[in-house]
């Protein structure tokens, strides 16, 4: 079987290379149904985009690399389609952009946009190598099709969520043609602590602003029963490192001091913990309340206690023995190195027709739809390229 470009993976970056790559495509994917990922982000309404993508807000060896795509194919470029396509939509908090009903409208529109690029689901590849042209061995309902392609495009992902399917086919596939893939780890993921000390406070939330490596993040944190979660944290986990300490402003924003000084001179007689628990979850005052002193009364409360209160809460640190891991990982950090690549076609320097798309690069987002972002815009780098030529 000949085609002019074979797309492994009908996940977000797939499916939007597809779109654009013009005649003679196939996309194959192993899973039963294309834009799985898609189908379960953003609790079911999938954030598909950030109004405010920024360029710093993507991590990876080359913090230039993602520049081209996402200048060329912008936020605004998908919001259009979408738009085009009748789907409703609108922003939750920090320019998150959600459909109004269902992720499943964002599959149905790129489903639409491929047009009539053929979709092999449940097949998976056996073979693969290059002899002029791409040729892949695909067993689809047990049978084997071997398939010559002038173009290949890896478009399979990362490791992130393997219940799903995620494997490291694409490093596999990148190795094999003499790339390079960059050290890769869980992203966006939760922090687990080994003594299970947040068991008890497992539910409670609160914002917090959240410092690891050179960042921080000011928004919610959730405990949970084996440990810390919450947008602050994932996003906080992208810069984390095993072995290095996160650091946790419990009371952002808050002038903690000068508000139980204010106090302890016309509530003396009320306890420092109740008062605390007016800017904390009381079961969090009560978990603290075993690690730093909170007894006796405001009354009682010297400058000096204030303030070192004050600052005990503004750097709370904790230290993650590790993360849930790939299990509940949103993304993979680093990936296929973009020294390879070309950052406006998407192609191999090495290789001529082959292109690598989405997750299985070395570019990852913020959590808020940038790693969304970053699938349209590369897919629709390589997908004009490949029609353009």
């Amino acid at each position: 079987m000949k085609v002019q470009t074979l797309i492994l993976g009908a996940g977000a970056a797939g499916m939007m290379c597809a779109a654009h790559a013009g005649p003679g495509v196939l996309v194959v994917d192993h899973a039963k149904a294309p834009g799985e990922k898609i189908r379960i982000s953003g609790g079911g309404r999938c954030n598909f985009t950030n109004l405010d993508i920024r360029f710093e807000r993507f991590l990876g060896q080359n913090p230039h690399f993602h520049k081209s795509a996402l200048s060329r194919y912008t936020q605004w470029d998908f919001i259009e389609m979408v738009s085009r396509h009748g789907i409703a939509w609108h922003e939750k908090t920090l320019g998150q952009l959600f459909c109004d009903e269902s992720a499943r409208d964002i599959i149905g529109m790129l489903r639409a946009e491929m047009g009539r690029a053929e979709l092999w689901l449940r097949t998976e590849l056996r073979d693969l190598r290059h002899d002029g042209a791409f040729i892949a061995t695909l067993e689809r309902e047990g049978e084997r099709t071997e398939v010559h392609a002038d173009r290949l495009v890896v478009a399979t992902g990362g490791k992130s969520i393997p219940k799903m399917g995620a494997t490291g086919l694409a490093y596999d596939i990148a190795r094999q043609f003499g790339h390079a893939v960059t050290e890769t780890r869980p992203a966006l993921v939760p922090f687990t602590f080994p003594d299970k000390r947040f068991a008890a406070l497992a539910g409670v939330s609160a914002r917090a602003t959240v410092r690891a490596g050179d960042a921080a993040f000011d928004e919610g944190m959730l405990f949970t029963h084996r440990g810390l979660s919450g947008p602050a944290i994932l996003q906080a986990s992208s810069y984390w490192r095993e072995g290095e300490a996160i650091e946790i402003d419990l009371v952002p924003d808050t002038p903690l001091a000068d508000i139980l000084k204010d106090l302890r001179r016309r509530e003396g007689k009320r306890a420092l913990a109740s008062e605390l628990a007016r800017h904390l979850p009381q079961r969090l005052v009560d978990h603290l309340g075993a690690e730093l002193d909170l007894s006796g009364r405001l009354g009682d409360l010297s400058d000096a206690r204030a303030d070192t209160l004050e600052a005990a809460l503004r750097s709370w640190r904790q230290v993650p023995n590790g993360s849930e891991g790939y299990r509940t990982a949103e993304v993979t950090l680093g990936g296929i190195d973009t020294a390879g690549i070309s950052s406006k076609t998407m192609m191999s320097k090495t290789v001529p027709g082959l292109h690598f798309v989405g997750e299985a690069v070395d570019v990852t987002g913020w959590l808020g739809g940038y790693n969304f972002q970053w699938a349209w815009s590369s897919g629709w780098a390589a997908g004009t390229a490949i029609a353009g030529s």
